[in-house]
């Protein structure tokens, strides 16, 4: 499958401190890539070199093929969209005026607005101007700005940070949508569950270098012990082993009909990135 981002041995250094150092990754086109880390790990750095805001100290990024100095020009900037914390927005406009700007920008039809509107709940919002909205909203009203043109590769930064959960949901499936119709994501979170709902691959960010790098599925059974967890009629929780001792007694439970629940003590991606960084992802 072909790459649309491509790093190597990137490294960012601003003054005296070092914000990516030695960074490996590419991006295959159509997948949801995860860049996962806590804040001050380098993920918004990577965004903006990405993007061609940052220019790297060292190393080479790649984009659409070519390096990332080309991203200024325009018909590059409309294979990409970016959602980032800077929203641009202009206050004294309405959400819908807001769009239509971008629209005239990105050559898009005003029919467009409502659908990527309804992408992110706000259809019924379109007439509120965006100075009046909650952080959370004018976050959405990004969110549908960066989708408005349906980009190639669609950069988002924490995009449901301020959200709530169902709004946070309505998100999911909206770029779900959209990366079905082919759009290649590129996602940082601090949201273990979204990463693990949407990536196909993710990568582990500590201090400006890449700890892990996997599918969601391989990382938690190569950090998994093996065991489960048997909940039985009186609330007892049983831990059994693999292998023929963990399964006769498993049998010998639901022989009995003894079994409310089994399950596979995975760890989560929050415990992962704990065991093999020592830091929370906050």
């Amino acid at each position: 499958m072909e790459n649309i981002i491509e790093v190597s041995s990137l490294a960012k250094v601003f003054a005296n401190q070092t914000a990516l150092e030695s960074v490996d990754f590419h991006v295959k086109k159509g997948e949801i890539f995860g860049f996962l880390g806590p804040s001050g790990s380098g993920k918004t750095t990577t965004i903006k070199i990405l993007t061609g805001q940052l220019t790297p100290t060292s190393g080479t990024a790649n984009v659409f093929g070519e390096s990332v100095s080309q991203l200024k020009k325009s018909e590059y900037r409309k294979r990409f969209g970016v959602l980032t914390d800077n929203s641009g927005l202009y206050g004294r406009l309405t959400i819908y005026d807001n769009l239509k700007l971008y629209c005239n920008l990105y050559d898009v039809p005003y029919t467009k607005i409502d659908e990527v509107l309804s992408t992110v709940n706000l259809k019924q919002e379109k007439s509120k101007k965006v100075s009046s909205l909650s952080k959370g909203m004018a976050q959405r009203v990004t969110l549908a700005r960066a989708l408005l043109h349906e980009p190639e590769l669609l950069f988002l930064d924490e995009p449901t940070s301020a959200l709530d959960p169902m709004n946070s949901l309505h998100i999911h499936e909206g770029l779900r949508a959209l990366n079905e119709k082919g759009t290649t994501i590129f996602l940082t979170t601090h949201d273990m569950y979204e990463a693990e709902t949407l990536c196909d691959r993710i990568a582990f960010l500590n201090k400006g270098k890449i700890q892990l790098l996997d599918t969601p599925g391989r990382l938690k059974k190569s950090y998994s012990d093996s065991t489960i967890t048997v909940e039985l009629l009186n609330e007892e929780k049983v831990i059994l082993p693999a292998g023929s001792e963990g399964a006769a007694q498993l049998f010998e439970y639901m022989n009995t009909n003894r079994v409310v629940t089994i399950h596979s003590n995975e760890p989560t991606l929050g415990d992962i990135f704990v065991q093999v960084t020592g830091r929370k992802l906050t």
